[in-house]
């Protein structure tokens, strides 16, 4: 008898297929790769992910970077203008201390003098993030000199610039996202070269804009695709990756046919509520890809499909929107070398689930 249903599986051999597909991909083109690990928040494959390439983890927190140093996956990089406060100060100081290497997002000269003011100096190392067109966090990219000149007179390590194409995450809008970053990318290391600091890293990247990004004479060094390990159903629906990668489900049991309908198990508490406006619904079924996910409440789902409906008590698989959300729900993951097995081969523990500070 395998886990009760609700539960998140991966695809062991379609996984480790996504990680040696996108490591070739980057050393082809003698690009860096450095995962988001906030997709998978897991040790186990941030590990298989450095052996097949990457040179370190890119994580979203000081909480995620803690996790990882602790298990040995040291070389990270926090992709967020952090504002550094006495906690966080004391955290980053403590994983210097351990000998971990870490590099910080900052985006104004006001965050480096934080950096600063908080004895980090010589301690971390930065990284200046410009916005490319996504309007959530970055400082213009003309902008970039000064902040990063700001840094180097204060003593902080201006380690390179970073920016994360967000943007890509709309229909068609893949291409056009990896040109406006490889352009703001560009004036940003024009802008830092004239103020006298020599960027070592150029870092961009997100899944959906990582084939595009790769094709372009930019000035870019490193990449840090996420959800790609993994897959969800934005990727599937964006069309960046096909379905037959798409290496994690929720696996759900049929509990109803009210209203000639699929009513799953699964709901918002382990798929995510998360839903793009241009979503065609708040899921898809890995094997019945003309079904739609109409209706999510927070323990069921229910969908609708053409033809004849999967019987009661049987389990099908349901591909999140979002995997990096869905991920962060569950305590673990159940790892599957083939469909057909009744019990996992593992069970992977989510290590840095809810570390969001």
């Amino acid at each position: 008898m395998g886990p009760a249903t609700p539960f998140l599986s991966v695809d062991l051999e379609r996984m480790q297929a996504n990680i040696a597909r996108t490591a070739d991909a980057a050393t082809a083109r003698g690009i860096a790769l450095r995962p988001h690990a906030k997709t998978h928040k897991c040790i186990e494959i941030g590990r298989m992910q450095l052996a097949a390439g990457a040179i370190g983890l890119t994580v979203a927190t000081v909480g995620e970077a803690e996790v990882f140093a602790a298990a040995g996956l040291d070389d990270l990089f926090i992709a967020y203008p952090l504002w550094v406060d006495a906690d966080r100060a004391a955290r980053l100081s403590h994983l210097a201390a351990l000998g971990a290497n870490i590099a910080i997002g900052v985006d104004s000269v006001a965050g480096v003098e934080r950096v600063a003011r908080a004895g980090l100096a010589g301690r971390i190392a930065v990284r200046v993030e410009v916005d490319a067109g996504h309007h959530r966090s970055g400082c213009a990219p003309e902008l970039a000199g000064d902040v990063a000149a700001a840094a180097m007179r204060a003593g902080v390590d201006v380690e390179g610039v970073f920016a994360f194409p967000g943007h890509a995450y709309a229909p068609d809008a893949r291409a056009r996202a990896a040109a406006d970053e490889a352009g703001a990318l560009t004036a940003a290391v024009a802008a830092m070269r004239a103020a006298g600091v020599a960027p070592r890293v150029v870092s961009g990247g997100s899944t959906p804009s990582f084939d595009a990004a790769l094709a372009l004479d930019s000035p870019v060094t490193e990449l840090r695709p996420g959800v790609g390990v993994l897959g969800d159903a934005q990727q599937w629906e964006l069309g960046s990756m096909p379905q037959n990668d798409l290496a994690l489900t929720c696996r759900a049991t049929v509990v109803s046919h009210a209203g000639g309908r699929l009513v799953l198990d699964a709901g918002s508490k382990v798929l995510g509520a998360d839903r793009e406006p241009w979503a065609s619904g708040f899921g898809r079924l890995l094997d019945h890809p003309d079904a739609r996910i109409v209706l999510l409440s927070e323990h069921h789902a229910v969908a609708e499909l053409p033809g004849e409906l999967p019987p009661l008590g049987a389990v099908v698989r349901v591909v999140p929107n979002h995997v990096c959300t869905a991920v962060n729900l569950v305590d673990e993951l159940a790892v599957f070398h083939d469909e057909s097995d009744a019990q996992p081969a593992a069970l992977w523990r989510v290590a840095a689930r809810g570390r969001n500070s």
